[in-house]
């Protein structure tokens, strides 16, 4: 028997919408990777773009196990000298643009190669619950009932 490879032709995206209202970030984030690479099809194939467009709505609702809201802090520097700077998760999410958290999240597990960054183009994240693909007609995906610890209770 031989090993089927998919053709980009062959290939059919469907349109997903998800909504982050309490879904922890991680969890999220590891299914959302696996759905824009394609892995969740029978016919995935690691050199072709098998996954489809998803849509994250209520990014800013994410939440976060432990204390990492507030203990989790990023640093960058800005290239001058003391210019070391930081900021924790919680002020990136309560700030004006949350969706970010959920975009590098994603980021981080999509390998970074040019068919990777070709796949996170299919990912779009609204911070509110409104969103401008409803042409596309998304199918909605119940994240929070696959597994028990995908929502997180407050």
């Amino acid at each position: 028997m031989k090993t089927y490879s998919a053709k980009p032709q062959d290939v059919t995206k469907k349109w997903y919408v998800i909504d982050a209202d309490g879904l922890v970030l991680g969890r999220l984030a590891s299914l959302v990777s696996m759905r824009l690479r394609g892995k969740h099809k029978p016919m995935y194939t690691p050199h072709i773009d098998c996954g489809d467009n998803i849509i994250v709505i209520n990014a800013e609702k994410v939440a976060l196990t432990g204390r990492k809201r507030t203990d989790k802090v990023f640093h960058w520097h800005t290239g001058y000298p003391g210019g070391i700077k930081s900021r924790t998760m919680e002020q990136i999410l309560d700030g004006a643009h949350p969706e970010r958290v959920v975009q590098k999240a994603v980021e981080r597990m999509v390998s970074r190669t040019p068919l990777g960054r070709q796949q996170m183009k299919k990912l779009h994240v609204y911070k509110g619950s409104d969103h401008p693909h409803q042409a596309q007609n998304p199918e909605a995906l119940d994240v929070a009932s696959m597994n028990p610890k995908n929502k997180r209770s407050a």
